[in-house]
């Protein structure tokens, strides 16, 4: 298995964007999976950026880290996003690889900290991220925002 950068493999771009969107997605909101994708590969040092893990060619796993999750907690950055593995992959320790990637990207980008929301409950505590506090969606409903360090020392600020 393989974690691919959308900027690195531009013919997965197609396939990616209906990944993302059957996972995340709904009836009425593919152009918005399909534009922030699409636009998402311009530069390879910026954020937003698209991921997904190939296994024999096929995507069975994804994230994103984006400048902000669609959560009223604008002031922190980066976000992870969109993890996802495909049911036959899961128990494997695959959504801990695309957190470690995540974490790894987020450091080569100069980030000290990556930040997610989730309804998940003792997931990520499991792997490490810590509750930083809640925030609101745009439905205005309280979600739970976690906090990881990058293990880097580079300028940039969360």
């Amino acid at each position: 298995m393989e974690i691919i950068s959308l900027i690195d493999r531009p013919e997965l771009m197609q396939p990616a964007i209906q990944y993302f969107w059957k996972c995340w997605g709904s009836a009425s909101n593919f152009k918005f999976y399909e534009d922030c994708i699409l636009y998402s590969v311009q530069d390879k040092s910026r954020l937003p950026m698209f991921y997904v893990l190939l296994h024999e060619e096929r995507i069975v796993g994804s994230y994103a880290l984006l400048t902000n999750d669609i959560i009223s907690r604008q002031d922190l950055m980066p976000w992870l996003a969109c993890l996802y593995v495909n049911e036959e992959h899961r128990g494997q320790g695959i959504a801990s690889q695309l957190l470690q990637h995540g974490l790894a990207e987020a450091n080569r980008l100069g980030y000290q900290q990556l930040h997610l929301s989730t309804d998940l409950e003792n997931f990520y505590e499991r792997k490490g991220w810590l509750y930083l506090t809640d925030g609101y969606n745009v439905m205005g409903e309280a979600i739970k925002i976690y906090t990881c360090k990058t293990a880097q020392s580079s300028s940039k600020s969360s």
